[in-house]
């Protein structure tokens, strides 16, 4: 069988979660295949995947190197042109929401889509959905749990930075991705359902959140821009931390960030200029019509 997509789902120890995950990916009426990285699971998940999910493919990992990592073996791994992205606490809602996500990438210019979805356990307010059928809508940034990108154009840019290893790795490659033409795009398909576990580390979310915030500006903004975003960046990372109650991992992080930005120093690769305000033109407006925008490609 010829897949059109790859379902990539990195796990570690829900393996209760990861069945549900699993069960709404096979459910697809889209031709796929379903590709899971265990990232050095403890509580018999290659077992159970192995035992009972007999179609799906599983890759192990003896220690956890966490998502970012792992997401980037998934696109190595992955046999099909485009990878659809869920979390281990993750489900698709209904059988069509692959099929009708795929449809934005009949249009050359988007690399990546933005699939709906809700967190179950906050409501349902439903997320990355087009304010209108008319038109592609494009947006700065998509979630990890509930995206497809092009494999292709994804191994290309070269995927995740590792180092970032959890949170925000997401809207560091979608500016390299508007920086080499291509746009995030939204879709109309039934969203995929967040469970959202409350295993879940919150500190060490907000760590890596204000730290990898630091090191996103480090790697992409250009020079001219630089010191006024990473002021902006720490004061709004404190002000979050002061909001939520949760000062102290906050300011860690922020200090982590610039720790680390003398390890990588000869990282820095900032995009133009003319990319860094239409990223931040989305994010402080979008989604907006593709439409109303010149595709960067076409002018370089």
């Amino acid at each position: 069988m010829q897949f059109v997509a790859t379902v990539v789902i990195t796990t570690k120890d829900r393996q209760a979660d990861l069945k549900v995950a699993i069960s709404s990916a096979l459910g697809q009426t889209a031709p796929i295949e379903v590709l899971v990285l265990d990232d050095g699971s403890s509580d018999g998940t290659w077992d159970m995947v192995r035992r009972e999910f007999p179609a799906v493919r599983i890759e192990r990992s003896d220690r956890s190197l966490g998502y970012v990592v792992q997401r980037n073996r998934g696109a190595l791994l992955a046999s099909a042109p485009i990878i659809v992205s869920i979390d281990d606490d993750a489900a698709f809602s209904t059988a069509t929401t692959i099929e009708a996500a795929l449809k934005a990438f009949r249009n050359p210019h988007i690399g990546a889509v933005a699939i709906p979805y809700v967190d179950i356990r906050r409501g349902y307010t439903i997320k990355q959905a087009p304010p209108s059928c008319i038109g592609q809508y494009v947006v700065n940034s998509y979630v990890g749990t509930a995206h497809a990108v092009r494999r292709d154009l994804f191994l290309r840019l070269g995927g995740y930075r590792g180092f970032l290893f959890h949170q925000g790795e997401e809207s560091d490659f979608c500016i390299r991705l508007l920086d080499a033409g291509y746009f995030v795009g939204l879709v109309k398909a039934d969203p995929i359902y967040h469970f959202e576990s409350p295993n879940r580390n919150v500190e060490r979310m907000d760590v890596f959140g204000r730290r990898n915030d630091v090191l996103f500006a480090w790697y992409n903004v250009p020079l001219v821009d630089l010191p006024l975003h990473l002021l902006g960046t720490t004061m709004k990372g404190v002000w979050f931390g002061l909001w939520q109650g949760r000062l102290t991992p906050m300011l860690r992080g922020i200090w982590q960030g610039y720790r680390d930005i003398g390890r990588q120093l000869t990282k820095r690769q900032p995009v133009r200029r003319d990319t860094y305000r239409l990223s931040r033109k989305l994010k402080k407006r979008g989604p907006l019509l593709e439409k109303e925008l010149v595709p960067l490609s076409r002018i370089q």
